[in-house]
C-alpha cells in the first residue's frame, strides 16, 4: 500500500497488476489489528460500494492477514477472495496468518540479499583498486631495482599476486561462493599471463567443465604462472618464438583431476643448471602442489619442457 493505489506483488485468479486505493479492501484491513475477514461485502458499510464489489466479477468476500514490517507498521496484506459469501474456519485463518508471516520473511530476505550484494560489490571494487594499486608500485619497485635477485624476488611477488587477483574476481563472479569454475577461472589466468608475455611467446590454457575449491584454485595458479615465468625465462632466450600450453582435464578413472603445463623450447636448460639463482619459482611449486596434495612430476628435454599434477576433488 502507499497514499494513492494498492498494488500485488503476486497474484492468482485476479487480473489487475495494481489499483486505486477506492477499490482497496486491504486499506481497511492494515487499520485492523492482524486479521480482517469480511464475509459478505455487500453487507458491510466499508464495502458495500467497492468497485471491486458492485463491479464484474463481483467480489463479495475478502480475507486478510497483514504483512507486518520488523518496525511494527503494516505494508499491506496477503488476502483471499470469493465471488460468494463464504466464512473461514479456525484452521484457515491460522494458515493464512502463518503464510503471511512467511511472506513477510521472504520479503526481508529479499531485501537483505540485495543490500548483501551492494555491498560485495562495493567491496569488490575496494579490493580491485587495492589490487591495481599494489600492481602499480610493484612494478615501479621493480624498474628501480638492479640486483638481479632482488628483481626475481619482486616479479615473483607480482605474478603470486596477480594469480591471486585473477582468484578473487573469479569468486566474487560466482557470487562469494567458496568455489570456481576451471573454465573460467583459467581463462582469467589466459588473460593474466598472455598479458605480461613476450610478443615471441604464445600462450594457451584450456580446462574441462568442473569445480575447485578457492584454496585449489590459488596453488594450481602458483603452479601455472611460475612455470610459465619459467619458460619465458629460460625456454625462449634469446626472441626464440614458442608456445606455452597449459591444460586442466579429468583424469581417467580417477575422482581428480591432470593439471599439465608444456612448451616447445629449449627445455628450461638455464632452470635445470641452476642459472634461477633464488631457487624460489620451483620452491613455490613444490608448496603449492603439496597444497593441492598432488604429485608434480617434470621432463626437461631439448624438445621442450613439461609439466604434471596430479590432485583430487
Amino acid at each position: 500500500m502507499d497514499e494513492k493505489r494498492q498494488w500485488f506483488k503476486a497474484r492468482v485468479g485476479f487480473e489487475p497488476h495494481e489499483t486505486a486505493l477506492d477499490q482497496s479492501v486491504c486499506s481497511h484491513a492494515i487499520l485492523d489489528e492482524g486479521y480482517t475477514e469480511i464475509a459478505d461485502m455487500g453487507a458491510d458499510p466499508r464495502t458495500s460500494d467497492n468497485p471491486l464489489y458492485v463491479g464484474d466479477p463481483r467480489v463479495k468476500f475478502y480475507a486478510g492477514a497483514n504483512l507486518v514490517a520488523p518496525n511494527g507498521q503494516p505494508i499491506g496484506t496477503l488476502c483471499v477472495l470469493d465471488t460468494k459469501p463464504r466464512t473461514l474456519n479456525d484452521f484457515q485463518r491460522q494458515a493464512l496468518q502463518t503464510l503471511s508471516r512467511h511472506v513477510m520473511m521472504q520479503l526481508e530476505l529479499r531485501k537483505k540479499i540485495r543490500i548483501e550484494a551492494a555491498l560485495r560489490a562495493e567491496m569488490d571494487h575496494r579490493v580491485k583498486n587495492s589490487f591495481q594499486t599494489i600492481a602499480s608500485l610493484l612494478r615501479m619497485a621493480t624498474r628501480k631495482v638492479q640486483d638481479p635477485d632482488a628483481k626475481d624476488v619482486l616479479a615473483l611477488v607480482e605474478r603470486r599476486f596477480g594469480a591471486v587477483a585473477s582468484l578473487h574476481s573469479e569468486l566474487m563472479g560466482q557470487g562469494g561462493r567458496s568455489k570456481v569454475q576451471t573454465t573460467s577461472y583459467l581463462e582469467q589466468l589466459n588473460k593474466l599471463l598472455a598479458a605480461s608475455a613476450p610478443d615471441h611467446v604464445t600462450i594457451f590454457c584450456a580446462a574441462e567443465p568442473g569445480e575447485l575449491q578457492a584454496v585449489q584454485a590459488s596453488a594450481l595458479g602458483m603452479i601455472v604462472s611460475e612455470f610459465v615465468a619459467n619458460s619465458i625465462k629460460h625456454a625462449f632466450a634469446g626472441d626464440r618464438a614458442g608456445e606455452i600450453k597449459i591444460s586442466l582435464r579429468r583424469q581417467e578413472g580417477a575422482e581428480g583431476w591432470l593439471l599439465e603445463c608444456r612448451d616447445n623450447g629449449c627445455g628450461h636448460a638455464g632452470a635445470v643448471s641452476g642459472a634461477d639463482s633464488t631457487g624460489l619459482g620451483r620452491m613455490l611449486m613444490a608448496t603449492a602442489a603439496e597444497q593441492l596434495n598432488g604429485r608434480l612430476t617434470t621432463d626437461f628435454s631439448p624438445e621442450g619442457a613439461l609439466l604434471r599434477v596430479c590432485f583430487r576433488d
